[in-house]
């Protein structure tokens, strides 16, 4: 919470509070009423640093790091303020080397969709996000091309089959805005280390990826049965790992018989749900599961009807992207002229996956 004399801008105050709780996590870990206790001290030079008379200043946890420590003993010299506190540039400090300078960019997706009981796609979109590790000398000047539509049409170039459409962008603070709403090319000078450079969302009618059909029959009131397909909608070329399908099964249900024709499951009581592991899953496959539980004999006689949870689905999918973004070029240009090397790489993730089938 926040309070401020006049009427300000909320997104601002906002940011600024999820800024000072990055902030209170790197140095604390864990932020606790017990951690913000202990470290009082720590807090107040840190809040004293991060807003001057009511003006947010620098809230990049690296630079604030070099010039308050959470040691008292280590403050017994007076630490100067490091150049990016006065530098345009505040989330890079200056004098930064490396023997092998090289840049990770991951352009991760996650994919949500809610598939209603009648097999119907009700909400579906995509949420990704271009996550950069950079470990470059000096300060170096970075180019990125994504296959955005504006841009290719602008430079008069062909988008049939090729360009995207992004949606609800929103940029790390190091990217020139200016720059990206002239030309549409994305320039920035980046942190040292870990960073989200941009997110997006694409909310268009996603097919999915992983596509389940569950039947569930009762027999004699003292078992009942499960059958499951589990079917994979991508091209064969590409394959998804670490798939996870949680089943919802009845509270009152014991001895579980299960059969699956690819990988493992388990039956997990505490959460009331079969859990069905398949390591690797190639595209246009389809795998199959049974499963047989014995349900008590006797039941209430006004029993509570039973809630029923939707069918959740985890995956992976790497070098695959649902939207079909692209990194046309990443450039690296710094004055010392040094050559970096750019890494790429591509994966799709389930986000809030669910079908509500059962």
């Amino acid at each position: 919470m926040t309070a401020s004399r006049q009427n300000c801008n909320a997104a601002s105050l906002l940011f600024f509070l999820h800024r000072v709780v990055d902030v209170f996590k790197h140095y604390f870990e864990e932020l606790e009423e017990e951690s913000l206790r202990d470290n009082f001290v720590v807090v107040y030079e840190l809040l004293d640093e991060m807003m001057d008379f009511g003006y947010p200043q620098y809230t990049e946890a690296n630079i604030l790091s070099e010039f308050i420590k959470t040691d008292a003993y280590r403050m017994e010299v007076t630490q100067r303020p490091p150049m990016a506190v006065t530098n345009a540039v505040s989330w890079r400090s200056e004098g930064i080397q490396y023997k092998k300078n090289e840049v990770f960019l991951d352009v991760v997706e996650h994919v949500n969709i809610l598939v209603n009981s009648n097999g119907q796609i009700i909400r579906s979109d995509v949420v990704g996000a271009l996550k950069m590790r950079t470990y470059l000398s000096g300060m170096p000047e970075c180019k990125l091309g994504l296959n955005d539509r504006i841009l290719l049409e602008a430079q008069g170039r062909s988008t049939k089959g090729k360009a995207i459409d992004l949606d609800d962008i929103k940029f790390h603070q190091c990217v020139r805005l200016a720059r990206f709403e002239n030309d549409r090319t994305i320039s920035f000078i980046p942190p040292d280390g870990s960073f989200d450079l941009m997110t997006y969302r694409l909310n268009t009618q996603v097919k999915p990826l992983i596509w389940v059909e569950a039947q569930v029959e009762r027999h004699s009131r003292s078992r009942v049965e499960i059958l499951v397909k589990a079917r994979s909608q991508f091209k064969e070329r590409s394959t998804a790992t670490n798939v996870e399908i949680e089943l919802p099964v009845s509270s009152d249900a014991s001895n579980p018989d299960v059969r699956t024709s690819m990988g493992s499951a388990s039956y997990v009581p505490e959460d009331e749900a079969l859990i069905w592991k398949i390591r690797s899953f190639p595209g246009g496959k389809e795998y199959m599961l049974r499963a047989e539980f014995t349900l008590p004999s006797i039941t209430a006689e006004e029993a509570t009807p039973e809630r029923k949870a939707p069918i959740r689905v985890k995956f992976e999918i790497p070098y695959f992207t649902v939207s079909g973004i692209q990194v046309r070029y990443l450039k690296i240009i710094e004055k010392s002229g040094y050559h970096a090397l750019p890494w790429v790489r591509y994966i799709t993730m389930a986000g809030e996956y669910e079908l509500r089938l059962i």
